[in-house]
């Protein structure tokens, strides 16, 4: 699987899992030097607390595109740090 924005591939890997209909980058999969950590928060009642990452390339920004369950609730212990994508970033395989 590849996620990819800007012409350009964010993360890629053979490892990704799904969850709700999402494919979950592992961490060592992420190009991430195309990523910025930002303060938003989500909150989902079975996997737990979401941190968000702003994708940038070339320049342009993708606010809060990607975002991680750093300490995701134990239904949720097999995405702990990885990456989902939306905002435009196709996954594709």
């Amino acid at each position: 699987m590849k996620a990819i924005w800007n012409n350009t591939v964010l993360a890629e890997s053979d490892s990704t899992q799904e969850v709700e209909g999402n494919a979950y980058f592992p961490p060592e999969s992420l190009h991430k030097e195309f990523f910025e950590k930002t303060s938003h928060t989500t909150h989902c009642p079975w996997k737990g607390d979401a941190s968000y990452y702003t994708i940038v390339v070339a320049g342009e920004r993708n606010e809060n595109a990607a975002w991680e369950y750093e300490h995701p609730k134990p239904e949720a212990s097999h995405i702990k740090g990885y990456v989902a994508f939306w905002k435009g970033v196709r996954v594709e395989q």
